[in-house]
């Protein structure tokens, strides 16, 4: 059996922690056995470690979510890369594709398809080792695993079964009848008390089965011609696209505990401390969460049950029961998000200014962390300056080479080639300026440092 381990999202949900390149999955609010603090994404990973599933599991994802995905859990995660960000369905019809193009994965294999952001424990991972076994001997299409509701929730899908004659109670899987997209809470009742199960968006068929979807549909199976044409792909959900059309269906009941922590009123639910970062709520302000990614402090007086939260891309005080609405309210704010994790560290925007003449000035501060270096690249619209604010390590400008320390200034004209590697965490302010000052004016003409000092 083959895992894919989704990895999406356009990073509204939790704003203003996450942003398009640092979806929820990156944030680091949950603690680890040893009381650090981890993301979703590094969870999942650990948990399908500890089982021994990682081994066989690949990461779909989109090119801005590529570097921080490397930066948290390393650079040596077999990745599948969507050429443009779409829905679910394309995702994983071009994750088929390629497990069938270069990995060689027979057309009897069992694919099973997972979110990153469940908080789940490690005995939910247990239980998708039976969905190989469920297909089989069901002859089912689809294979899903629906968790025991522990409350009539309005937020999530439910999926209720087939009520199978007490000579079949026996079998470890259900026939599905229908699917229950976010009821009422009235409702909800109603479906838990007709054993309905919450949907974790777990997705098992075979290989050929999916393939033979596509091909139906006149698309093709092998990778490189479907990137191609990925555009012709629906842009819909695998539950729209497929789910929803499959003849035969069944669920693993899985009886643990099961969340998706895509709000703040979720998420805050399984945080171990009411304050991360600078500041303090004081001890009248009850079921409060401070979350502050800026380096000035942050106090909450007599405040209960809300969630605030402070970084570079904005501000957000909410009462945690209007948090859900945060996607809504933010479907038609749009900016460059303020701070990202890259595969060498993680860099903040400081400041940003547009003059009347249209030139730009935009600050940032970075780190560079020991061992890693930024590419060898140029920039066609701007120059910049880099002040060394502590560490040490390399530079190279137009083939010459250099160390660098604390208290350097660098001068980047437009056009010339340059990189850095950190022999130390190097941290840098950098000043760009220019006419256009995007993340897309960057050449890219190596990434190796090793490669780079050959040339110099």
């Amino acid at each position: 059996m083959k895992f894919i381990l989704l990895s999406g999202g356009s990073g509204k949900r939790l704003w203003p922690l996450s942003n398009a390149s640092r979806a929820k999955q990156f944030l680091k609010m949950l603690k680890n056995e040893d009381a650090e603090l981890e993301s979703m994404i590094q969870r999942v990973w650990r948990q399908l470690h500890c089982v021994q599933l990682a081994k066989d599991t690949h990461i779909v994802t989109n090119k801005a979510q590529v570097d921080i995905i490397q930066n948290q859990i390393g650079t040596r995660i077999p990745l599948i890369v969507e050429p443009e960000r779409r829905d679910t369905f394309p995702a994983i019809a071009l994750a088929a594709s390629y497990l069938y193009s270069f990995a060689e994965v027979s057309l009897d294999e069992i694919i099973c398809v997972l979110p990153v952001d469940a908080y789940v424990e490690n005995r939910f991972f247990e239980r998708m080792k039976e969905i190989e076994k469920t297909i089989t001997e069901s002859g089912a299409n689809l294979a899903l695993i629906g968790a025991y509701p522990s409350y009539p929730s309005e937020k999530y899908g439910y999926i209720v079964p087939v009520h199978h004659k007490s000579s079949e109670q026996m079998l470890p899987y259900m026939t599905v009848q229908k699917f229950i997209e976010k009821p009422c809470e009235e409702e909800a009742q109603k479906l838990i008390g007709q054993k309905a199960l919450w949907n974790c968006g777990i997705f098992a068929f075979t290989l050929d089965y999916l393939l033979g979807l596509l091909a139906d549909n006149g698309l093709p199976l092998q990778y490189e011609e479907l990137v191609k044409r990925y555009m012709e792909l629906p842009s819909n959900s695998f539950d729209y696209e497929v789910v929803e059309k499959a003849e035969h269906i069944v669920v693993i009941p899985y009886e643990g505990e099961w969340r998706d922590l895509g709000t703040w009123n979720t998420l805050t639910e399984k945080m171990d401390t009411y304050v991360i970062g600078k500041g303090v709520v004081s001890a009248d302000s009850n079921n409060t969460h401070l979350i502050n990614e800026l380096e000035i402090p942050v106090a909450i007086l007599g405040l209960s049950n809300i969630v605030v939260v402070s970084s570079p891309d904005g501000i957000l005080v909410s009462d945690k029961s209007a948090s859900p609405r945060m996607k809504e309210i933010m479907k038609n704010i749009g900016q460059r998000p303020m701070y990202e994790e890259r595969r060498w560290g993680w860099y903040r925007v400081l400041d940003y200014k547009k003059f009347e003449d249209g030139n730009e000035v935009l600050t940032k501060r970075l780190k560079v962390l020991a061992g890693k270096n930024l590419s060898y690249q140029m920039h066609l619209k701007r120059k910049e300056v880099w002040t060394i604010i502590s560490g040490e390590g390399e530079f190279i400008l137009d083939g010459k080479w250099s160390r660098v320390k604390q208290g350097d200034v660098l001068q980047i004209p437009v056009g010339a080639r340059h990189a850095a590697k950190a022999t130390t965490d190097l941290e840098l302010i950098e000043v760009q300026m220019g006419s256009e000052l995007i993340e897309e004016d960057i050449v890219r003409l190596c990434m190796i440092w090793e490669e780079m000092e050959k040339s110099v």
